[in-house]
Order: C-alpha cells, then structure tokens, then sequence
C-alpha cells in the first residue's frame, strides 16, 4: 500500500521537533534576505523574519524564540512574548468577533482564535475572559478555549496539604473565589478567610488547606492555612485579624482583661500564639497592635 497524502502529513507532524505554541531554543543556522533561519539539532527550520532579528549575532549561536503559525499557517519564530503558550492558561482579551469565532489580542500579530465550538456563551468584543490554550493536533494550529473544566483535573491530584502553590483566580461567588492550581486542579479559596478582593486572572502564591471527598481543594492564600491550623489560639488570632481587615489593636503588653475579653484566653497562650505566628513571618508586631503580613 503507498503512502497517501494524509498518512505523509501526519508523518511529517510527527517527526517535527520544533513545538509550535512554545518557545523553542534553536540554532541561527544561516541569513536570507528575508530573515534568518533557525534550525533544531534535526536540522528542522523556521523563519525569524527580520524585524524580529538581533543586530549582533553569530552563526550558531542559540536564541530562544517563540514558534506559531502566521497567515498563512507556516510556522514562524518570533522574540515577541506572548501573553499565554500551550498547555496553560490567561486572562485574555477579545479584540474582534466574527463568523469564526472570537480572536483574542495575545501579543502578537495574527490573534489567537476561540472557535465558537470552544466558547462556554458568546464571547464579546473587547471583553476579558480566562482561557486555555491549546493547539489543533490535525492542523498544528494553537486555539483558544473558555471551556475551562476541559482542561482542569482533580481526579488525579499531585499536590497535598500545606504545600505552597501557584493561583489563577477564575470566577467568584458568595461563597468564595474560584482558583486554578498549578496550572491542573479546580480549587476553592473561602471569601470569609481572606481579608482582601481577589480580582479575575489575579496571580497569587496560595497554599493547600484541605482535601475533600471528591478531590475538591480549598486553598488559603495565608499560611496560616495549613502551619497552624490545629493551633486553635493561633486559628483565633488569625480569623479575628482576617475579619478586621489584617489589623487588630492589641500587643503582648495588652492586658490580660482586653485578651480575654477578645480571645477567651490567658495572656500567656496569646503571647505563645503571637510568638509562633511572628515567627513564621505571618504577622508583624508594632507598638499599635498586630498585624497580618
């Protein structure tokens, strides 16, 4: 049997090396009039046209560059960086919609399709979305998607309580703000355990409270979500300064009325809480009272 044109392409696919939606270290193999080309340890090739070139540059030297498919859906290398690359995920912006889809402005030339087959609702002109990045395994053309729980997996976690992880903000409700977790798993972090607004497709380090059945994550952006959460004094210390917006006007030279009066303890486990809690560098300590870091 020969080799049909669809079976060659996806030969030719699956040989390819140089990753389109990545950035790719490549070699300058050799200048044209048009640009220089880049070539992988294969000796695959891609143009960087010559807006994008260095002005001092050696044959041979490796430069990182980002590789996507321009107009006319060859690939291209770019020293642009753009604002989301595959596998992961961006608040983005939508610059036009039209009969194909909604075309996001990632930072570089031709803009980035959410085909309508990947939008949750109608997207809208020169609104904001959190997306997905993928990339077209027939074609080799990266896309955008909305459809978020696609792409996010708590059926097999590989992250456990009290470790300290990277959050995309995505959505908010009464109940909290949720968050995505290293790039993979759906999480939880509770409106009542934070005393500030999280804003959609803000970054921020959290840290793993608490796994539920079903593998649902809540995430506490202190950590005092997981070092003291047994503490039951360190606990109080810590919900009563998330309810006074990170302040409270008492020190360890308050005196043992005001403690008790607020925490229903003695001075002396309020000093002991407030000694663990500086020294895990989650309050500060000044002569108008505590703070949260």
């Amino acid at each position: 049997m020969g080799i049909t044109p669809s079976t060659s392409l996806a030969l030719q696919k699956a040989s390819t090396v140089i990753e389109t939606g990545k950035f790719n270290k490549l070699k300058i193999q050799r200048p044209t009039g048009i640009g220089l080309f880049l070539s992988d340890e294969s000796g695959e090739e891609v143009l960087l046209p010559n807006k994008y070139c260095p002005e001092n540059y050696k044959l041979g030297e490796e430069i990182q560059v980002f590789v996507y498919r321009d107009h006319a859906d060859k690939q291209i290398a770019t020293n642009l960086t753009p604002k989301i690359v595959l596998n992961e995920f961006a608040l983005m912006k939508v610059n036009q919609v039209t009969n194909v889809g909604a075309f996001l402005d990632w930072g570089l030339e031709k803009e980035l399709l959410v085909p309508f087959s990947e939008q949750r609702q109608n997207m809208i002109e020169g609104r904001w979305y959190i997306v997905f990045m993928d990339l077209d395994k027939k074609t080799d053309r990266p896309f955008a998607s909305n459809k978020l729980d696609k792409y996010l997996n708590n059926e097999s976690l590989d992250v456990k309580p009290g470790e300290e992880v990277d959050l995309l903000v995505y959505g908010s409700s009464g109940l909290g703000y949720s968050v995505i977790i290293n790039n993979k798993h759906d999480g939880l972090v509770y409106k009542n355990e934070t005393f500030k607004k999280l804003n959609i497709g803000e970054r921020l380090r959290g840290f793993i409270k608490k796994i539920r059945e079903e593998n649902k994550i809540d995430v506490s952006i202190h950590p005092i979500g997981y070092i003291n959460y047994n503490d039951k004094n360190c606990e109080a210390i810590y919900k009563s300064l998330i309810e006074n917006k990170g302040f409270i006007p008492l020190t360890d030279d308050s005196s043992a009325e005001e403690i008790h009066s607020r925490f229903g303890i003695s001075k002396k486990a309020f000093k002991k809480a407030l000694g663990a809690l500086y020294k895990q560098k989650i309050i500060s300590l000044d002569k108008e009272g505590i703070k949260l870091n």
